[in-house]
């Protein structure tokens, strides 16, 4: 534990650690946050940190407690672990919610263990933020990275500069590849890069894209549970109840 007067908690993340520098202290695979206080609840009831869609990244950052880290070094996967981890530290892995019966329609309430949410690790063999596909139709050899939370940042910067100028459509998928593919048959040039993500054929940019969810370590938020006498797997919904629970 950290010299901190709150008490705190060692956690794994998905990625093992495998997908960072090795000089960054998130490359042991490990995180530490401390405990949320009410200073934290604070964050989550700011109507301004809300508004502007912030409340849960400064809860995380302020939670976070591994010197010389912050939310936007992690990958998406081990964020969202670190919030599911933050989540039962605060209140106990119990969450309960509505969710709907995928096939009547009808909405049930349900108590989900989160401490059950198990990890989707990477790939064997997989040593370094780096992954290589062939697609199918061009046979192009792509090289490409999972990102983190400043490179999500980044594009997010990138389309609101397409919004200001007036584009029509709106770029979020070319956008994102962009920062995703590392090499196109081996040149890492920008403009490679770019003129490769514009003109990719439909089917060969479908294959990357699942191979890019295929190899994204993350933590799996969905269960099976029990509705109407029958077993069905149900995705476990973010409600404004994950950090805040009811009182009664």
């Amino acid at each position: 534990m950290s010299e901190n007067k709150f008490p705190t908690e060692i956690i794994d993340l998905p990625s093992e650690g495998k997908l960072y520098p090795k000089d960054s202290p998130l490359s042991s695979g490990k995180i530490e946050i401390k405990y949320m206080t009410a200073k934290e609840e604070d964050i989550l009831t700011s109507q301004n940190l809300i508004k502007k869609g912030l409340a849960i990244d400064t809860l995380l950052n302020s939670l976070i407690v591994t010197k010389d880290v912050n939310l936007d070094d992690l990958i998406l996967g081990d964020k969202n672990a670190v919030m599911v981890a933050a989540r039962i530290l605060a209140y106990g892995p119990e969450y309960v919610c509505e969710v709907t019966n995928p096939t009547s329609g009808t909405n049930i309430s349900h108590t989900f263990n989160l401490a059950e949410c198990p990890f989707i690790k990477l790939p064997e063999g997989i040593t370094e933020n780096k992954f290589e596909i062939e697609l199918p139709v061009s046979k192009t050899k792509v090289t490409f990275k999972v990102l983190t939370g400043k490179e999500e940042k980044e594009i997010e910067r990138d389309l609101n500069s397409s919004k200001k100028i007036g584009t029509q459509i709106s770029p979020e998928l070319t956008t994102r590849l962009r920062y995703i593919v590392i090499e196109v048959d081996g040149d890492g040039s920008k403009s490679t890069i770019n003129n490769f993500v514009q003109n990719m054929l439909a089917r060969d940019s479908f294959t990357l894209r699942q191979k890019i969810q295929q190899v994204s370590p993350d933590i799996e938020m969905k269960q099976e549970i029990e509705i109407g006498g029958d077993v069905v797997e149900v995705d476990i919904p973010l409600t404004t109840e994950f950090f805040w629970p009811k009182t009664q």
